[in-house]
């Protein structure tokens, strides 16, 4: 079985919807201007003795069979943390935004329950910000006037290992679960991965990025990592994703009760500007 490629998942989609929302926060507060592919029976992924190495990567990456686990993803802009669900085709999503321009830093989190979808933000750093309560806020996805800027559950593999292994041009295997190469992240499913115009800025360096990942004892790949290289003003830095927690992981249910309310219209003037 080979991982699908899929859309760009979660990271980059959730990335921008908090970028967005500091830059409408800083102008509130006046402080200046894919389905899974099938899933393995028995919940663990199982690569043929004679499979090559990207093709064992590619088995290893989530695929929906493996129950609750967790994950934590950074790019060049965002870091982030979270639980996936897919059963329950759930996932839990947490980042924290460094200080922008105004010193205005942000920690949201979105919750994603099927077709369902609850929001946490916080705002500091500067006085007069918007103040939201700390509960689960239920939001409304017919309120919101862009649809694919929240997150929404896609998949088991909301970091986009399997598009990135997928345009993997070398691996090599180098020890017991221990794997480096080279992709080509200009490419297809795998472009989508990067922020939007990054892969093309990096140009023939793009077609040739090295990585190394990691695929636990379990069968599960644990880590993938892209040493991104530097692009016009933009700094080389590393893109990674970790998938862990496999057999460990709380399942994910629906807020109810006092930890969630319903969202206020400052949150969905936020979410839309």
């Amino acid at each position: 079985m080979t991982q699908a490629t899929g859309s760009a998942g979660a990271i980059r989609r959730t990335a921008g919807t908090v970028a967005a929302m500091l830059a409408a926060t800083a102008l509130l507060g006046g402080c200046g201007l894919t389905s899974d592919p099938a899933a393995t029976p028995g919940g663990g992924p199982a690569a043929s003795p004679t499979s090559s190495p990207k093709e064992k990567l590619l088995d290893a990456v989530p695929d929906g069979s493996e129950g609750p686990f967790r994950f934590s993803g950074k790019d060049a802009s965002s870091d982030l943390s979270g639980r996936i669900d897919p059963e329950s085709k759930a996932f839990e999503i947490n980042t924290a935004m460094a200080p922008d321009k105004d010193g205005i830093t942000a920690k949201m989190s979105f919750l994603v329950v099927e077709e369902k979808l609850w929001m946490k933000a916080k705002f500091s750093g500067h006085p007069g910000l918007p103040k939201f309560p700390d509960k689960w806020m239920a939001l409304d996805r017919s309120k919101l006037t862009d649809g694919n800027g929240v997150p929404t559950y896609d998949g088991a593999d909301q970091g986009n290992a399997g598009p990135l292994l997928e345009a993997a041009t070398e691996v090599t295997e180098q020890g017991t679960g221990e794997y480096a190469g080279f992709i080509d992240v200009t490419s297809g499913n795998a472009a989508q991965a990067l922020e939007d115009g990054e892969a093309a800025a990096l140009g023939e360096a793009g077609k040739r990025v090295p990585f190394t990942a990691v695929v636990g004892p379990d069968g599960h790949l644990t880590s993938l990592v892209l040493e991104i290289p530097a692009a016009g003003k933009r700094k080389a830095y590393r893109y990674t994703v970790a998938y862990t927690g496999f057999g460990s992981t709380p399942k994910i249910t629906a807020p109810t009760g006092a930890a969630a309310t319903k969202a206020p219209a400052l949150a969905y003037e936020l979410l839309n500007s």
